[in-house]
């Protein structure tokens, strides 16, 4: 479907009362439906995945992408599938979506889950979004092994670290999936507004922000800010998990989901 000025590639599927699932950097929505969207299926809810642009099948545009453009693409989204109210999940980049809609346009959203949030960027965050950046603006492809290695190294908790076939599995996945590596780059140019904690004193929209406790890359200490910021925000860290906790803790992560959205 066309969603302000690009097509985006969607699913619905499960019957009830809907739910958008927003992916962050670089991956596609499909990865929702090995954990999530089941879980919700069977708890009753439709859900509604989707590729962010910048994620084939959806287009995928020319140059840098902002928070702006992806706010925009979402909620035309949400328009134009007639599905407002809604209870939206995001995580990561997805979260970051979903903060701004619900500052935006609160009448678009229901309740949100915010996994894998933040606020802002420390020093040690602002050094790994500028180093992506140059690798992005280089057009240097790394080997796939290199970048599997350094995946699991930032995505995962050392909880799984730690068990080898665990480990062996992960590697296999993210090598399989570093020739897709290009894919998203014009994502990795997403920035948060500037004094963004102080903008979300502002959301009226009910909240829940989730932690992953092994968090690199939006560690508890960033989630909580936003906890802080958002007035009656809701806040959970989930244990031995690292940025893919949707993955890693799929249940744990379920319940957090489900336990806020059924109060909405």
């Amino acid at each position: 479907m066309l969603s302000n000025g690009v097509r985006l590639a969607y699913e619905r599927s499960g019957a009830g009362e809907p739910v958008l699932f927003i992916m962050g950097s670089g991956a596609a929505g499909r990865v929702w439906t090995v954990h999530q969207t089941p879980a919700l299926h069977r708890a009753g809810f439709e859900t509604i995945t989707f590729d962010n642009r910048g994620i084939p099948p959806s287009d995928v545009p020319a140059g840098q992408y902002r928070l702006d453009d992806m706010v925009a693409d979402t909620r035309g989204l949400i328009e134009a599938l007639g599905l407002a109210p809604c209870r939206i999940v995001g995580t990561s980049l997805g979260a970051l979506i979903a903060q701004q809609l619900t500052l935006e346009s609160p009448h678009l959203v229901r309740c949100a889950v915010l996994l894998a949030t933040r606020g802002r960027s420390d020093v040690t965050r602002q050094a790994l979004t500028r180093a992506e950046r140059a690798l992005a603006a280089s057009g240097l492809q790394l080997p796939d092994a290199y970048r599997a290695a350094k995946s699991v190294l930032e995505m995962l908790s050392p909880a799984t670290l730690n068990r080898d076939a665990e480990v062996t599995s992960w590697l296999e996945v993210f090598e399989m999936s570093g020739g897709r590596s290009a894919a998203g780059r014009g994502q990795s140019w997403v920035e948060l507004p500037p004094d963004h904690l102080a903008a979300l004193r502002g959301v009226t929209v009910p909240c829940r922000v989730v932690a992953f406790a092994d968090d690199v890359i939006a560690p508890p200490h960033l989630c909580a800010e936003v906890a802080e910021a958002i007035p009656g925000c809701d806040y959970t860290v989930i244990a031995d998990c690292g940025h893919l906790g949707h993955l890693e803790r799929p249940d744990e992560v379920n319940r957090a989901i489900l336990e806020f959205i059924d109060k909405y």
